[in-house]
């Protein structure tokens, strides 16, 4: 066996694990941790006989780890080493190390809390922070403290940071590896935006085969990308490389053809998702070609929806994949980012529990018994909204109760090894005898897209065709094929379904079981959009003869943007959809102002979510009538309201005092806030009553709000508000002039003759504030607009005198103004007056 950096820390490592429950190893990539380690502590006399469980993230590398340590032993998997991944097992009664993926770990703890006769638990490449491992962590730990003591727990990771982890696991020791990496060459190749993929990669993997030595590992965010590249490369270089592609859902012999030298001794090309990043060493692999792109699951609670998002990758990650190039040999490392953009990338990768559905997550943890997650000790908290959401659908799932306690439907489901939705749907379809038809369905919606071949050009989204390609084969992808019959034979035999009958009319009503907030109806007759029960919009791909449905049930959008992209649906039938989804239909008496005819509506409608099943008119009692028309005012705005001179004047009044600097709180707060925000959100308390018989439009449109508002003021605030902010100003003439409040500040618009006369400025809140002055003509036109009279009488006044005297002769413009009488009228307007008196 040859010598690897992991040995060398091995004795500490087992050390610390014979006296401390919980120990963090940090190794860098190409220690050899994931095969050394389980080994020696199999080796070790003092976990002797229990079992040693690995959690591994993906399928491929559990197959792997437990192929290559029981070689080591000489022995086949199964033996002394073993598997578990979903679907497949190879244990005996002789096994203690069982390697097994991340899901399989919280279901062996749900069935058994105290892992009783295992001695470590194992968690390998942790840095990836799947949510299986973080909520395994947490449950494994909470069952240490309370059951076993003697349970020791081993966190690996490459890249994470493991004093945080050593800290959430009571500050244990940290034990650090170095790797076995030769150097790797980096070279930058930006690809510009605008500039397909596959021809990029292309590019470089020709530019590599010329200047390099070895096999080429090349990283793509997702199968559509794998096979655009794999496409491309074998026109260009037909037989002479050899090239495989390395996802998750590819067949284990697939997978492991990528893996080995090729038969011909041909160079090789592997076109791989993130499956490639971490625990296979993958020989003669001298190149790492990297796209820069990883496809993520993001989930929004708003909309309740997950969609694929595809994004940069982080710096550890990008380090990750540079690493494959080194493994056995020098190797070179293309990216096809620039230099300055992997300086602004992210450290590491989001958390999976920060952006995934929590639906199973919150399953999971009723099923433990917490209802309060801060009790869990998880790395990263899981987003409340988020949180909320998945515990809003397993409500209407039937599984939590307003505890948050499992009920009787949802402990079932709880023990179904699917997604919840899947699980909901698969026990309810008993009730209506379709339980082998909702296996196929289960089964096709957790595997990729039997058709996922037939996306260039038209793709149709109809899921039924999805069934029928299940039942007959055809243009499919045949390894997803297998592995939805044997999924779905699987779950028949756990629900004793082999006999169920199969009715295709049941596949949209069963789909809605599984999404009833995804339950849509068309906008419109042969319309693309639809509108959800959840109150989204839903949008049918150009084309799509499923336009002719009037009802969808939908299973799989992309949940991104104003109208989310609908990829796979069915149609459901009105008749099976108030039969399947009766414990959503609601009924609701409700009014609701309709924009044809602007007035109120009154109905009686049978609703599942935002979306209508039926309707018809009713007489609404006034409780009802008076919100609906509370409702109505809201979406027209106050606009809608008559708001005559003296409710505009007492808003713009109190509204400017209320903000008047010098004010202290409890003078401010004699007055009520009119704001148009505060106003509408109040509509109930200060407008309700003055509504009564209000039903339409016109209604609104004739309702004088002054009384309404005036009511809101206590008769001493009204009287402080007039000594405060008045409604004019009486000036030197003895005319009282209408403050115009709108204005910041407040102006007073009057001739300039009626103030002869008057030196200082008026002001308002009692001295607080001098008005703007608008100085009018004889013919109301501006002639100077000032908040310092005297200023303008000293100033301005004579350009002024002069200037009028030539436009207004009549009129009086003494060469004094302050010695002068105020007036309203011409000279021999003036002169006749004082005849006459």
């Amino acid at each position: 066996m040859s010598v690897l950096p992991i040995d060398a820390v091995l004795p500490e490592l087992l050390a610390a694990l014979r006296v401390q429950p919980n120990v963090v190893l940090s190794a860098e990539p190409g220690a050899g941790k994931t095969t050394r380690v389980p080994l020696a502590l199999l080796a070790d006399a003092a976990f002797a006989p229990g079992k040693i469980l690995m959690l591994e993230p993906r399928r491929l590398a559990a197959i792997r780890a437990a192929e290559y340590m029981a070689a080591q032993l000489g022995e086949r998997v199964g033996q002394q080493v073993g598997y578990r991944i979903r679907g497949e097992s190879k244990i005996s009664s002789a096994t203690r190390i069982e390697v097994v993926t991340e899901g399989i770990l919280t279901r062996m703890l749900q069935d058994d809390p105290s892992l009783e006769g295992v001695s470590v638990v194992i968690f390998d490449e942790f840095h990836e922070r799947s949510i299986h491992a973080d909520l395994g962590l947490a449950l494994t730990l909470e069952a240490q403290d309370a059951l076993r003591d003697e349970l020791r727990v081993l966190v690996m990771s490459a890249t994470l940071d493991g004093v945080a982890v050593a800290s959430l696991l009571n500050d244990c020791p940290v034990i650090a590896s170095s790797g076995r990496s030769f150097p790797v060459q980096t070279f930058y190749a930006p690809r510009p935006s605008d500039y397909p993929l596959e021809k990029s990669i292309v590019a470089v993997a020709q530019r590599a085969m010329n200047e390099q030595e070895g096999d080429l590992l090349v990283f793509l965010p997702g199968q559509r990308e794998i096979r655009r590249a794999e496409t491309a490369l074998r026109e260009l270089l037909q037989e002479r490389v050899a090239i495989h592609a390395l996802f998750g859902e590819a067949s284990i012999s697939a997978q492991q053809a990528a893996l080995k030298p090729d038969a011909q001794g041909r160079r090789k090309i592997i076109l791989a998702t993130a499956i490639a990043e971490t625990s296979l060493t993958i020989d003669g692999v001298r190149v790492v070609i990297d796209s820069g792109l990883a496809r993520q699951s993001r989930f929004d609670p708003r909309r309740g929806m997950s969609g694929l998002v595809t994004t940069m990758l982080s710096q550890a990650t990008a380090e990750q994949r540079r690493g494959r190039a080194g493994r056995t040999a020098p190797g070179v490392c293309y990216r096809l980012w620039s230099e300055s953009q992997q300086q602004s990338l992210a450290r590491f990768p989001t958390p999976e529990i920060l952006s995934t559905d929590l639906a199973p997550f919150a399953l999971e943890i009723a099923q433990w018994g917490v209802t309060d997650v801060a009790t869990l000790r998880l790395l990263d908290a899981p987003p409340a909204a988020h949180l909320q959401q998945a515990r809003d659908l397993l409500q209407r799932l039937q599984a939590l109760d307003h505890e948050l306690r499992l009920t009787e439907h949802g402990k079932t489901m709880a023990a179904l090894p699917v997604h919840p939705r899947y699980a909901h749907m698969l026990l309810k379809a008993r009730e209506f005898s379709q339980t082998s038809l909702a296996c196929d369905i289960a089964a096709l919606l957790e595997e990729r897209d039997l058709l996922r071949s037939q996306q260039v050009g038209f793709r149709d989204v109809d899921f039924h065709q999805r069934w029928l390609a299940l039942q007959h084969g055809g243009a499919v992808d045949r390894n997803a094929r297998e592995r939805v019959r044997a999924q779905s034979a699987r779950l028949k035999k756990m629900l004793r379904a082999e006999d169920s009958a199969t009715d295709e009319d049941f596949i949209g009503p069963l789909l809605a079981l599984a999404f009833p907030e995804r339950v849509c109806k068309q906008r419109q007759k042969q319309s693309l959009r639809y509108q959800s029960a959840a109150g989204v919009g839903l949008s049918l791909p150009d084309g799509s003869p499923l336009n002719k449905c009037e009802w969808l049930a939908v299973a799989e959008v992309d949940g991104v943007g104003q109208d989310a992209r609908i990829f796979l649906a069915a149609e459901i039938k009105e008749s099976l959809l108030r039969s399947v989804l009766a414990s959503h239909i609601e009924t609701r008496i409700e009014g609701f102002w309709d924009e044809k005819s602007d007035a109120l509506v009154a109905r009686e409608a049978e609703c599942i979510g935002a979306l209508i099943v039926s309707e018809k008119p009713v007489t609404l009692n006034e409780a009802t009538r008076l919100a609906a028309v509370i409702a109505g005012i809201r979406s027209l705005g106050l606009s809608v309201l008559h708001w005559g001179d003296k409710a505009k004047s007492l808003r713009e009044r109190v509204q400017w005092l209320r903000e008047q600097a010098g004010l202290d709180d409890s003078d401010r707060n004699r007055l009520p806030d009119l704001s148009d925000a505060h106003l509408l959100a109040t509509l109930e308390q200060w407008l309700a009553p003055f509504l009564s018989g209000v039903t339409r439009k016109a209604h609104l449109q004739q309702l004088d709000v002054f009384p309404a508002l005036s009511a809101l003021i206590e008769f001493e605030a009204m009287r402080w508000l007039d000594a405060m902010a008045p409604t004019h100003l009486t000036v030197p003439t003895g005319t009282a002039v209408k403050i115009d409040y709108d204005q910041h500040p407040p102006v007073l618009a009057v001739r300039l003759q009626e103030m002869f006369g008057q030196m200082e400025t008026p002001t308002l809140a009692k001295g607080r504030v001098p008005v703007m002055l608008h100085l009018l003509s004889p013919a109301r036109r501006p002639l100077a607009v000032t908040q310092d009279l005297q200023s303008f009488w000293q100033n301005a006044w004579q350009d002024v005198r002069k200037d009028m005297r030539g436009q207004y002769p009549k009129h009086y413009w003494p060469e004094n103004p302050l010695e002068a009488e105020p007036t309203r009228r011409s000279k021999a307007a003036d002169d006749r007056a004082r005849k006459s008196t």
